[in-house]
């Protein structure tokens, strides 16, 4: 027996509960809808990420 000793029984006849009762149910809570994004229209996300590069920058 080259990798370890086993008894060839505890191999055969595995019995294996396959009761689903208490399975978690993945798709519960699936909704469907929209997501809608409001945005400042006189400064922009980008134009404040490149702000703060440009203090990042100037503070060096």
């Amino acid at each position: 027996m080259g990798f370890g000793s086993y008894d060839e029984s505890e191999q055969q006849n595995q019995n294996v509960d396959t009761d689903d009762s208490g399975a978690v149910n993945v798709h519960e809570n699936d909704h469907d809808g929209s997501v809608e994004f409001e945005f400042d229209e006189e400064e922009s996300l980008i134009d404040r990420l490149q702000d703060m590069k440009d203090a990042a920058e100037g503070g060096e």
